[in-house]
């Protein structure tokens, strides 16, 4: 049967908005450490590196899952992957609120980063079959400050819900929540308009059956893609030094050198994601309006190269100029999202999917490096300096491990740098 009307803006929004509710929930669990720093290392008697690897299992999975999930939501839809990931979640928060040693909590964590793997590209995915493509980049950027605004809730809010009944009933709740999300996308949300009686936004493209051949053809096609291999570099530069600041050791770096206060610290870093959310959209928004993705990449990544030095090695800065280049460093690295669509128009449409995994893995391996490596330098540099049981670090210690966010911001401009620019055109199909 043919449709002849595209679906009404309000079902697509809900749709979609259930695929970002678990983006939401996926940065949520991403940043959550950060406000439970001093519980988490008190409760599992560990030091930084050890607390570098905990909060890094979840990235270890998360980004195993990226082409995995780029090539299943190609050819098995979002549905059933954003409906597993919810219920698969809520089995890793329970085992991590429920952890008595650190094993079963990485255990839990790993459990919640894999299927948080799959939201991303899911939502990306739906993006491109309920909405006009002219809104994809936008659409990216809204998408990411879904999971921003998630992030943010693990900010001042969870620190006030752990300080009030403690950080395991409050991940119990969230384990409960993410299996009513689930039970709602598996109801609700449809892997194409065309399941509903509408019309598609998405080109038509033959079936092709899923097999290991037809996987590995479809990953070996998109490697060999010269940009996306570039792009996958940049967006490591790029997001990886908002996470490993703003994910876990943002906080007790300016708790313990900036003597702000840990819910102080942490609207601080909340700062930097909502600002990363709101350069994300606007950059996507002026992207898509410009038809220029490569400029706008460098730029990005350049700034926010320049604004994490002051913020990480100046001491003694004043708070509101600190604040400041927050929001600018935030804002730059929203250019992250740009990388998306970039990767998207660099392959042929039916691996638009696998392309965004595999963007969304280079993304995520930055942090993959430097919360451990971070964590593991603070170690080495440490003084002996200890508070109700909790290491303290001093400046000498951070200096060392941040010297890492820096190096990665930098190559970030070089990957940007090296990549060919798609004038906002989605290449046709055919061979890489």
């Amino acid at each position: 049967m043919e449709h002849t009307h595209h679906p009404p803006a309000s079902l697509a929004w809900v749709v979609w908005g259930l695929g970002a509710a678990f983006y939401f929930s996926g940065f949520y669990h991403r940043v959550a450490p950060a406000v439970m720093t001093d519980q988490l290392m008190a409760d599992f008697r560990i030091g930084a590196a050890a607390l570098g690897n905990f909060t890094a299992f979840y990235f270890y999975s998360y980004s195993l899952m990226q082409i995995p999930t780029g090539l299943l939501a190609d050819h098995w839809g979002p549905r059933k992957l954003l409906t597993a990931g919810a219920f698969v979640a809520a089995v890793g928060t329970v085992l991590f609120a429920s952890a008595s040693s650190l094993a079963p909590a990485n255990l839990g964590r790993f459990l919640i980063g894999g299927a948080a793997g799959i939201g991303y590209v899911a939502v990306l995915t739906l993006a491109t079959r309920w909405f006009p493509v002219r809104f994809f980049a936008t659409l990216s950027g809204v998408a990411l400050f879904c999971g921003v605004a998630g992030a943010v809730s693990a900010g001042p809010p969870l620190r006030f819900l752990v300080e009030r009944f403690g950080w395991r009933p409050v991940m119990f709740a969230v384990a409960a929540a993410l299996v009513l999300l689930g039970a709602a996308i598996w109801r609700i949300v449809s892997d194409d308009p065309s399941r509903k009686g509408y019309r598609s936004f998405a080109p038509s493209r033959p079936e092709t059956a899923l097999s290991p051949a037809t996987l590995l053809a479809d990953l070996v096609t998109v490697l060999r893609e010269r940009n996306v291999r570039w792009l996958a570099l940049a967006g490591c530069g790029l997001t990886g030094p908002v996470l490993a600041f703003a994910g876990l050791w943002g906080v007790p770096f300016l708790t313990t050198h900036h003597g702000i206060s840990a819910a102080a610290s942490s609207a601080v870093t909340s700062t930097l994601l909502i600002c990363y959310a709101l350069g994300s959209i606007a950059l996507g928004m002026l992207s898509d309006r410009l038809g220029l993705r490569k400029p706008l990449l460098i730029a990005g990544a350049l700034v926010a190269t320049i604004a994490w030095v002051p913020i990480l090695f100046i001491p003694g800065i004043p708070l509101w100029l600190l604040i400041l280049l927050v929001i600018v460093a935030g804002l730059a690295n929203g250019s992250v999202i740009l990388g998306f669509a970039f990767g998207k128009e660099s392959v042929p449409p039916r691996l638009a999917g696998t392309a965004s995994g595999i963007y969304n893995m280079g993304s995520t391996f930055g942090t993959i490096i430097l919360q451990p490596a971070i964590g593991w330098l603070l170690d080495r540099n440490w003084q002996g300096g200890l508070a109700g049981g909790v290491r303290i670090y001093d400046l000498a210690a951070y200096r060392t491990g941040f010297t890492l966010i820096v190096v990665l911001a930098a190559l970030s401009v070089l990957a940007a740098a090296l990549t060919t620019e798609t004038h906002c055109r989605q290449r046709t199909d055919g061979p890489a």
